[in-house]
């Protein structure tokens, strides 16, 4: 797979997993290109931590200007028709009260007990956790939408070895190669990318996969 392509097809498979109405916080990054791929008839709510539910289209410089409003990543934002801007305390009250359906996020480390790191590497530059602590606990579904290595190195590791956002957190995650559940027992590999195999998967995999006996390829 071409290296411009891998990003829009996360997003594309991430988009199938959200459903009419559901209310969808998405983290900076490859998260925000999921809107673009919903599925005919597939409406979503989109939520940003720092005060908006209905998130609207990007404003343009002449809308920006004047307001001042910005989504979690420090861009200009603004509410759709129908959506409204609320104090951070009220929308944190939103995320921790479990109603959020789904955050997608980007990630740095995941690790086979379903937990994430994604929001510094120790003396680099840190852009700041953001939300992304509570939502990781507050939402119903933990989506990690990223690339399967960086480098040439596993990402989906053992055990994360940079420091957590959260544990015990993410139910799913996605990348250019596969999707993967992560389950009780562990990483279970449910849909495969047809143009790798499983042993290229699990190769480019630190953690051990469990392989679905349902396996099907991406789409």
């Amino acid at each position: 797979m071409d290296k411009s392509e891998i990003k829009g097809f996360i997003a594309k498979r991430v988009a199938q997993e959200l459903k009419d109405g559901d209310v969808v916080n998405l983290g900076i990054g490859l998260p925000t290109l999921v809107p673009a791929y919903l599925p005919e008839g597939v409406h979503v709510i989109l939520q940003s931590e720092n005060g908006i539910i209905g998130t609207g289209p990007k404003p343009t410089p002449e809308e920006a200007e004047p307001r001042y409003k910005t989504d979690a990543g420090g861009q200009p934002a603004q509410a759709a028709n129908f959506g409204c801007y609320i104090d951070s305390a009220t929308s944190f009250g939103f995320i921790r009260g479990g109603h959020v359906n789904a955050t997608i996020l980007g990630g740095l480390e995941v690790d086979e007990e379903g937990s994430l790191s994604n929001w510094i590497i120790p003396g680099k530059k840190m852009p700041g956790m953001g939300g992304a602590m509570d939502l990781l606990v507050g939402a119903k579904e933990v989506i990690v939408a990223m690339e399967h290595t960086a480098k040439g190195n596993p990402k989906i590791l053992k055990k994360c070895r940079l420091p957590y956002t959260a544990v015990h957190c993410i139910t799913k995650i996605i990348t250019e190669m596969c999707v993967i559940n992560v389950t009780d027992k562990g990483l279970e590999l449910v849909e495969i990318n047809p143009e790798f195999t499983v042993e290229q998967v699990q190769a480019a995999t630190e953690a051990t996969l469990i392989v679905s006996p349902d396996l099907k390829p991406m789409c």
